[in-house]
């Protein structure tokens, strides 16, 4: 009997855990900052994620830093607390990926949001720093070589790296769960129709798959703007 308790005890903390890290991951701070600095919204612009890449193209390039910084501490908080009290790093996996999920569907801006990478650094972070420099490395090279599938490859190894240098054992099911997540978001697109052509429509899978956009183009895709100017305030950059 005692056993249960303990039981029923970690299976409602990690749920409130869970919970708490979805509503901590739904905040928008990238619309947000579209909205107090521009007065735009994000979801209309570029590739229409709520996210920091179309922060630093349509909004002002250094408030990539404190959105940037906040969507990692977004991810970190509720992974280190679920460790913090003890709950196991299975649990800290589970409410870590809430946070993910909460960025890349938030409740607040009806399920329209990001790609998780910021809050995955996070989760990384309270789990396996070395394997959050590592993503962030792989974020770097990806964005100078223009190459989108960097970040998806390295996802997908760093249960290895795990492996390599004495990281934790979740990082398996970390990784597995990121990979899903951001596999669905991908071809999800927030709700963007995939084209009626049978040819057209495997090109535009294919690309949202490894290339997170709809085109071939990736400076064209992610410098949309809206066809209704008139009301949007000039880009200036500080």
């Amino acid at each position: 009997m005692p056993n249960q308790g303990i039981d029923v005890q970690w299976f409602i903390s990690v749920i409130l855990l869970i919970i708490g890290s979805y509503l901590l991951g739904s905040i928008p701070s990238a619309y947000l900052a579209g909205k107090w600095i521009r007065g735009i919204d994000l979801r209309e612009y570029g590739s229409g994620t709520v996210s920091g890449s179309m922060v630093w193209e349509h909004v002002a390039k250094w408030a990539v830093v404190p959105v940037g910084l906040f969507d990692i501490f977004k991810g970190f908080l509720p992974t280190w607390m679920t460790l913090r009290f003890g709950l196991g790093e299975s649990a800290a996996v589970m409410v870590g990926l809430a946070a993910v999920i909460g960025h890349n569907w938030p409740i607040y801006l009806n399920f329209h949001g990001g790609r998780g990478l910021s809050p995955f650094l996070g989760n990384l972070l309270a789990l396996f720093p070395l394997g959050c420099f590592i993503m962030l490395l792989s974020l770097g090279i990806g964005c100078l070589l223009t190459f989108a599938p960097l970040p998806l490859i390295t996802i997908l190894l760093m249960p290895v790296f795990a492996n390599i240098f004495n990281g934790p054992n979740a990082i398996l099911g970390l990784s597995l769960g990121m990979l899903l997540i951001t596999v669905v978001k991908r071809l999800e697109a927030n709700r963007r129709p995939l084209p009626k052509d049978p040819e057209e429509r495997k090109k535009v899978i294919f690309l949202r798959i490894f290339y997170d956009r709809d085109i071939p183009d990736q400076k064209e895709w992610i410098r949309r703007e809206p066809t209704n100017q008139k009301s949007v305030p000039q880009h200036k950059e500080p």
